[in-house]
């Protein structure tokens, strides 16, 4: 199957007749075996009963309804655990993304090699002070922790190998970081492609102003998962070693002051309340870490990693 396009949707009755039809158009044109896969993340409008009426006309339809909504990032991966194709397309259902651009982001998959390639929506039809300047700011401090150097982290029109969403999870909100995902699963050549950002035709969005006070806080875990989500004690031990370091010198420099002057007194000193609050952070950290080895060594997953190709082995 050449091609899996999978669609997270939340109440989008309106868009969904006229957005599969126009899917059909572009891959009858290009002459493409596919599927569709729309999950319908728990929808309280007739968003369901509509992805039922347009399979009895397309066989190629295939529809995930999630009993509430979790999110479109548990959307996206049960639609990667489905997906069949060899490209893996995923867009939103709210008609501000354009299948003509498939047949594109296709090829950079199939011919130019790119493991994933992401949409820049490089002109926006969106609010400035509400969307386009926090993804501004969003997308800069991904680009900067992350190294991975693309202009719309959070963009809905995405392509994959089959073998990227395959070797991924995403939970969370982790959906925006995607390409972070890939990249710490082995995959480092991720291509970007200026698209067609449409104005909204149907609906209201379904994002508000938190959703970038969540991106910062997932950008921060995801750091640190990918980093040290192993090795926790390479993080928790370095910074209590340094701690504790710092408050052991603070107090032998009391101690010898106290053994050069015995009427020093150490307890009034601002110094050793600081000498004693650094070494119990420190022993703290240290023994987060402790204990963070020792559930990585007795997880389920502690030796689950992803291997490209084995020789001479099953």
């Amino acid at each position: 199957m050449d091609l899996s396009i999978v669609i997270p949707l939340f109440n989008e009755e309106e868009s969904l007749p006229e957005l599969c039809a126009w899917i059909e158009r572009v891959m009858l044109a290009n002459n493409y075996s596919y599927e569709v896969i729309m999950i319908d993340d728990g929808s309280t409008d007739e968003s369901w009963a509509i992805i039922e009426q347009l399979r009895n006309g397309n066989s190629n339809l295939k529809g995930i309804k999630f009993q509430r909504n979790y999110g479109k990032s548990a959307a996206l991966n049960e639609g990667f655990k489905a997906a069949q194709g060899d490209v893996i397309i995923t867009m939103d259902a709210d008609m501000q993304d354009s299948p003509d651009e498939i047949p594109e982001l296709r090829k950079m998959i199939v011919e130019d090699g790119f493991d994933m390639v992401s949409g820049w929506k490089k002109k926006r039809y969106d609010n400035t002070l509400t969307k386009n300047i926090p993804s501004k700011l969003f997308n800069a401090a991904a680009r900067k922790s992350s190294g991975i150097k693309l202009h719309d982290f959070n963009c809905g029109l995405k392509s994959y190998k089959k073998k990227v969403v395959k070797s991924i999870e995403v939970y969370g909100e982790m959906h925006r970081y995607i390409p972070v995902l890939a990249k710490w699963a082995g995959f480092r050549k991720i291509g970007e492609k200026v698209v067609e950002h449409r104005a909204r035709k149907y609906g209201i969005t379904k994002f508000g102003w938190e959703r970038f006070v969540n991106g910062f806080l997932d950008l921060f875990s995801i750091t640190f998962v990918g980093k040290f989500g192993k090795r926790p004690m390479h993080f928790f031990g370095l910074w209590g070693s340094i701690c504790f370091f710092i408050g052991l010198c603070f107090s032998i420099y009391l101690i010898i002051c106290k053994l050069m002057d015995f009427d020093f007194t150490i307890t009034n000193r601002p110094t050793f309340y600081i000498a004693l609050a650094v070494m119990i952070i420190g022993s703290q950290l240290f023994l987060a870490g402790f204990i963070g080895e020792l559930i990585a060594r007795n997880s389920s997953e502690r030796n689950n990693y992803l291997i490209e190709d084995k020789k001479g082995l099953q």
